[in-house]
């Protein structure tokens, strides 16, 4: 199933949001894309930021899971977690816990660890640029995404 999922965003080489910051990343089986500027991409010691690309992408699954993600250089860097325990953060932002981190080549999966941190995110329909942060880390590497919206709304895949 996870590979499903995360070839299908890879298809698409798109992003993914929803209606309002409760119910941003998107309905069940869902992709959204969101427009605008990656700030930071940090897999272990590699810094992909230079060539991290201007789109997000948000992938829900039926049962609530929730991965964003970021591309660069035909890679991808997923943070999945679970939708379904989304929490007020700070600011108007909400956020969710992330239980592992995917990283694919194309529609592949290359690797696949347990991992734990947040996403955090604000509104992306407010008609204003808001960040989505992602950050997560488990006994060998630290993982990093930070995107900031263009102020468009979000459009499904």
């Amino acid at each position: 199933m996870r590979f499903a999922r995360f070839a299908a965003a890879a298809a698409l080489a798109a992003l993914a949001t929803s209606a309002s910051a409760q119910s941003f990343p998107g309905a069940p089986g869902g992709i959204l894309v969101v427009e605008g500027k990656c700030s930071k991409l940090v897999v272990a010691k590699l810094d992909a930021s230079k060539s991290c690309k201007g789109e997000l992408a948000s992938v829900t699954m039926p049962n609530g899971l929730v991965t964003f993600i970021f591309t660069a250089d035909g890679k991808m860097l997923g943070f999945e977690g679970d939708g379904r325990a989304i929490a007020p953060a700070s600011k108007g932002s909400v956020r969710f816990p992330v239980h592992l981190v995917s990283s694919a080549v194309g529609a592949k999966i290359t690797d696949q660890v347990e991992a734990a941190g947040y996403c955090t995110f604000g509104n992306p329909f407010a008609g204003q640029p808001t960040a989505v942060e992602c950050s997560a880390k488990n006994k060998t590497a630290n993982f990093t995404g930070s995107f900031r919206t263009s102020g468009k709304p979000p459009h499904a895949k």
